[in-house]
């Protein structure tokens, strides 16, 4: 095929049609044809040559020219594309570095080669061009609703016809058992939109909680304006929901208007999620109400929050339990997906028990350490004592005011109490010895007796090994693993010492050490505190 007897008017027209065809910027199919046919001179004039080619826009003209720059002497490196100052002279008056010489060129001959290589880069610009034009429209859809025609299903991941592309629905995306033949009309939500090599990719869900937070916004036109708004979404997808939400208009009840008359909302939604079971919950920001409501239907009589250890301890009358649990302990697992809280669920049985176990223990530690009978113990424990140091040091009019206790009786129990620590605490300071604790660590301020013996049984013997301990490794935390909380021990963590008090600690004990300058710590507070001025100002 020669180009010069090509139909030129006829070749811009087909650009056109493909553009318009494959919903791309009819440029870019100009570029793409432009780049094949500089190929195909390049391989007529030379691979090394700089042969580029332009198609004017309105006649479908082409050129052909050949492009040499001007380099530095002891820059040439390709003796066709470019050349030296002098040799510029030649062509141009005053050539600088960075100049080009063009020259027109003869157009070539395209044989069938060059035909097809020229059909490929076309092809491959209008493939880049479709997908660029694919990610830019899916992009900022991430979070929303779709609607699509099944195509075919791939080994369980089933592949939806878009509109302006395919979707992926994969296996583990699906309701339960879902099936869908070719055809077939899909809703579904878009999780993800991702540029990869093989291009975009449209990742979709139907599992998603997001997904029955976006069907409720398009029932309820409550939660569409704001005036409602959906806080939490827990799902176990096919089988049973919980959504909280919450109004800003005392007028209107947020479960209800989710409800709707007579069912008819939430029912839209539940028929979209194939039969999935929604409980619509009022949110509250006080943590242990929201958790009440979020256990419904089982009644609560109790609740423990930890808010440190993100734990929640409820208990409930002995024939709720199952209610409370549910099936395959469904509903305490939607609760705490809700909440952000572990649960733990006790019975008001189990409850007392372990009341009356932690009872009698403080009973025979007071019977044990002051050498009291057992209704004495049990007074003092009733009164809310719960360890000798409360009794030791604690105000003496807070014991004469327990019945049968005068000053006297006090100041003995607060003896006996006194000299029993201190007696616990020698011994625990011989025993640390006995293990190799150093003095520096003895003497440390912050540690006491019990403390250090606990260090020692745990390889901490010296200020240098305590210095380089973590917060958590002394105070405990908490650790998420594949999505699943688990509690770290930590060795003070008996002693009730919070990663406050342990990150001063080991911070004092590093500073006592001289490995870190109080200056310099001075100097990062000072910076952290103005950072956070200069935030609430802009704020």
């Amino acid at each position: 095929m020669a180009i010069t007897s090509a139909n030129q008017l006829e070749l811009l027209q087909t650009a056109d049609a493909v553009a318009r065809e494959k919903m791309i910027d009819p440029e870019l199919v100009v570029q793409a044809l432009e780049e094949s046919l500089a190929r195909a001179a390049k391989s007529r004039y030379g691979a090394e040559m700089d042969i580029r080619v332009h198609i004017d826009r309105k006649t479908g003209r082409s050129k052909f020219t050949r492009v040499r720059t001007v380099v530095a002497d002891d820059m040439v490196e390709n003796h066709q594309a470019e050349v030296t100052v002098a040799q510029a002279r030649e062509f141009l008056e005053a050539p600088e570095i960075g100049n080009e010489i063009i020259d027109e060129v003869p157009p070539v001959e395209m044989g069938r080669i060059a035909a097809q290589s020229a059909k490929q880069v076309i092809l491959q610009k209008v493939r880049e061009a479709e997908r660029d034009r694919q990610f830019e429209e899916f992009k900022d859809r991430a979070g929303t609703i779709i609607n699509g025609v099944v195509k075919r299903e791939e080994y369980g991941n089933v592949i939806v016809d878009v509109g302006a592309g395919e979707g992926i629905l994969r296996r583990n995306e699906k309701i339960g058992r879902e099936s869908y033949r070719p055809n077939d009309r899909i809703r579904c939500y878009i999780k993800d939109v991702r540029r990869e090599v093989r291009g975009p990719q449209i990742f979709l869900s139907r599992t998603d909680p997001q997904f029955m937070a976006e069907l409720f916004k398009m029932e309820v036109p409550e939660i569409y304006d704001g005036i409602i708004e959906i806080k939490a979404v827990a799902r176990d997808p096919g089988s049973r929901a919980k959504i909280a939400v919450i109004s800003h208009d005392n007028s209107i009840d947020p479960v209800g208007a989710c409800v709707g008359m007579r069912g008819s909302r939430v029912q839209a939604v539940v028929n979209e999620l194939q039969g999935e079971k929604i409980d619509i919950i009022p949110w509250n920001e006080d943590a242990p109400t929201f958790l009440v409501n979020a256990l419904q239907p089982a009644e609560v009589t109790k609740v423990v929050l930890d808010e440190e250890a993100e734990r929640i301890e409820v208990v409930v009358p002995d024939e709720q339990l199952s209610l409370a649990i549910g099936r395959r302990g469904q509903n305490v697992r939607l609760a705490s997906q809700l909440t952000g809280l572990d649960i733990d669920i006790l019975t008001e049985t189990e409850e007392s028990e372990r009341r009356q176990k932690e009872f009698a223990a403080r009973t025979g530690l007071f019977m044990e350490a002051l050498d009291l009978d057992e209704f004495f113990a049990q007074l003092l424990v009733s009164e809310g004592f719960t360890n000798l140091e409360e009794v030791a040091y604690v105000d003496v009019s807070e014991l004469t005011v327990i019945e049968g206790i005068d000053e006297d009786t006090s100041s003995e129990l607060q003896a006996r109490a006194r000299d029993y620590l201190e007696a616990a605490s020698k011994k625990a300071l011989d025993t640390a010895r006995e293990l190799g604790v150093e003095e520096s660590l003895i003497e440390f301020d912050g540690l006491t007796p019990q403390m250090i013996l606990a260090l020692a049984q745990d390889g901490v013997k010296t200020l240098e090994d305590f210095a380089t301990c973590a917060d958590w490794e002394l105070a405990g935390g908490w650790t998420t693993e594949n999505g699943e909380r688990k509690k770290d021990e930590g060795v003070l963590e008996p002693f009730d010492m919070s990663l406050e008090e342990a990150q001063k600690l080991v911070m004092t004990a590093r500073i006592t050490l001289g490995w870190v300058d109080p200056a310099d710590l001075a100097t990062e507070e000072g910076e952290d505190d103005a950072d956070d001025t200069e935030e609430e100002a802009e704020a």
